[in-house]
C-alpha cells in the first residue's frame, strides 16, 4: 500500500508526521507522493482541506485520514497519542471507505465558452468586488429571487457546521445528497426582499447566479480565494465526484457536532 503524509508543518505535526512513516515503512507500506492509496493529514480540518485539493483529480483513489493536533476537528478525529493504534489498523488495512458529498462551482464567462471548474469539499461563497453583491438567483433554470447583500455561501453536507454555521444555517447530515445556499446579510426592505432562509436543495437541483451589475467577482473554494473578472453566470450542483474518507472505528457524525460545540470538557 502507497501513502503519503501532509502536515500542518509546526514542531508536534512534524515530529508526528516523522514517527508514523517510519512506523508504516516498518510495515512495508511505501512513501509515495504522486498517486497514494491513503493520505494522512496531521493538523486540523485546514490541513485536510490541503490535502484534498492536492489530490483534487485522485479522489476516485485516496482516501483521507485526520489526526489533529488541536482542537477536535470534524475531519481529523485521532488523537497523537493514538498514533500506534492508527498505523497498525492502516497496516493491517482494518478500515472501511466512507464517501461524502462535494460541491461543483463552474465559473462561466462573458468572452469564453470554457468555464473554470471546482469542487469544494466545505464551502464556496460568492462577494462582490465592489460593497454590495447584487445577484440574480435561479433554480433549475427558474428565476427565485434577486439577491442584494454582503454575498452568498454554497456548502456541502460535511461543510455545513463550518461557514455555513455561522451564518445561520442548517447542519445537514454528510450521508444526504445536497448542498445548501445560504445569505449573508442580505437587504430586505419595501423595495427590495430575498427568502431570508438557508436554502437546502438535492442532488438532482442546480443553482445559477448571475450578475446584475458588476461583472467581477470575489470567489471562495474552500480556503481559496480567487477574483473572477467578466462573470456571466456561476453555477453550483452537487458533484459526481465524492471525497473518500478511511474509517477505522465508528465516530458519528452528531457526536461530532456534540463535541465541537457543545461539550464543555473540550
Amino acid at each position: 500500500m502507497k501513502f503519503f503524509i501532509i502536515s500542518r508543518q509546526d514542531d508536534l505535526s512534524n515530529d508526528l508526521m516523522a514517527t508514523a512513516r517510519a512506523y508504516l515503512e516498518d510495515f512495508d507500506m511505501v512513501w509515495n507522493e504522486e498517486s497514494p492509496d491513503v493520505v494522512l493529514s496531521i493538523g486540523g480540518d485546514g490541513t485536510l482541506l490541503h490535502a484534498f485539493h492536492k489530490y483534487r483529480d485522485q479522489l476516485d483513489t485516496v482516501a483521507f485520514v485526520g489526526i489533529h493536533t488541536g482542537h477536535l476537528g470534524f475531519y481529523a478525529d485521532w488523537q497523537p497519542v493514538e498514533i500506534e493504534k492508527l498505523v497498525l489498523s492502516i497496516a493491517k488495512k482494518e478500515y472501511e471507505v466512507i464517501e461524502y458529498p462535494l460541491v461543483e462551482v463552474s465559473v462561466h464567462y462573458q468572452n469564453s465558452e470554457k468555464p473554470a471548474v471546482y469542487l469544494a469539499l466545505n464551502e464556496s461563497t460568492v462577494k462582490s468586488a465592489e460593497v454590495t453583491l447584487v445577484m440574480d438567483v435561479f433554480l433549475n433554470e427558474s428565476h427565485f429571487e434577486r439577491f442584494r447583500g454582503d454575498g452568498l455561501c454554497m456548502s456541502t453536507p460535511s461543510g455545513s457546521t463550518a461557514y455555513n454555521k455561522a451564518l445561520g444555517g442548517a447542519i445537514i447530515h454528510p450521508s444526504l445528497q445536497a448542498m445548501q445556499l445560504t445569505e449573508m446579510a442580505s437587504i430586505n426592505n419595501r423595495v427590495f426582499r430575498t427568502v431570508g432562509s438557508p436554502l437546502v436543495l438535492p442532488a438532482h437541483h442546480r443553482c445559477v447566479l448571475r450578475p446584475v451589475k458588476a461583472p467581477d467577482f470575489m470567489v471562495t473554494i474552500d480556503h481559496i480565494q480567487l477574483l473572477h473578472k467578466d462573470v456571466k453566470s456561476i453555477e453550483y450542483r452537487v458533484a459526481d465526484e465524492k471525497v473518500r474518507f478511511a474509517r477505522f472505528r465508528a465516530f458519528p457524525f452528531w457526536k461530532r457536532v456534540h463535541d465541537s460545540f457543545i461539550d464543555n470538557d473540550r
